[in-house]
């Protein structure tokens, strides 16, 4: 049985931020707005791609370029150069989900550290946490800019205990991503489907030790656990 994680680290996109906001920035461009999915899903490919191959890439720049082939022939309503920005500098304006500030509290009260780790710019958390007020709350913002190799790398978890000083062991990943859970769990990471959706999760990765439909629902499960 695994012991009590004394970390927590927090993916960020989608996990920790609300991005359905980026569906309406493609319709005031003139795009279809389910292209928002598309082309994320699109960037986590490659980046995945690449550090599968022992690269790396700067998450922005990955997005740019894939963003200017998905609007390829879209009739847009701006320059494509402007398009592109509005698209990105979405990210600076996204909201956390509503379940996330009070579970934040109430883990961070529960005497456990929290970190984010990030395949995206450390600027974006910090710019998400900051607005929401809860940047305190945080010991660290991590991104894998810092890091060896993207997420779900192993390399990406291990930068992660190394800069908390801890071993990998001592830190629980809470993410939406099934893929972002396996990385964690085969490197000794213990972890926390956050499965707001209600869906299912794939039967091929390392199943997450533990399952909830809001941040709430981790720190019921871990308050009385932790020691102060």
């Amino acid at each position: 049985m695994k012991s009590a994680p004394s970390v927590i680290v927090f993916d960020v996109n989608e996990t920790l931020s609300d991005m359905s906001p980026l569906s309406a920035r493609f319709a005031e461009i003139g795009a279809p707005a389910h292209l928002a999915q598309i082309w994320f899903a699109a960037l986590l490919r490659d980046g995945f791609a690449l550090a599968a191959a022992g690269g790396t890439a700067n998450f922005s720049a990955i997005g740019a370029e894939i963003l200017r082939e998905t609007l390829r022939g879209v009739p847009l309503t701006r320059r494509v150069d402007d398009a592109v920005a509005h698209i990105l500098n979405g990210f600076d304006t996204l909201s956390l989900h509503p379940d996330i500030a009070e579970g934040v509290s109430r883990l961070k009260s529960a005497g456990l550290r929290l970190v984010t780790l990030s395949n995206g710019p450390a600027q974006v958390a910090e710019s998400l946490l900051t607005r929401s007020r809860l940047r305190g709350e945080f010991e660290a913002v991590l991104t894998v800019e810092d890091a060896p190799a993207w997420k779900p790398v192993r390399a990406a978890y291990d930068y992660a205990a190394a800069a908390c000083g801890v071993a990998p062991g001592d830190l629980l990943l809470v993410a939406v991503h099934p893929w972002d859970l396996h990385g964690a769990a085969q490197a000794g990471l213990s972890t926390a489907w956050l499965n707001r959706s209600g869906g299912v999760y794939p039967s091929y990765f390392a199943a997450p030790d533990h399952t909830i439909s809001a941040l709430g629902g981790l720190a019921d499960l871990l308050e009385g656990q932790t020691l102060a």
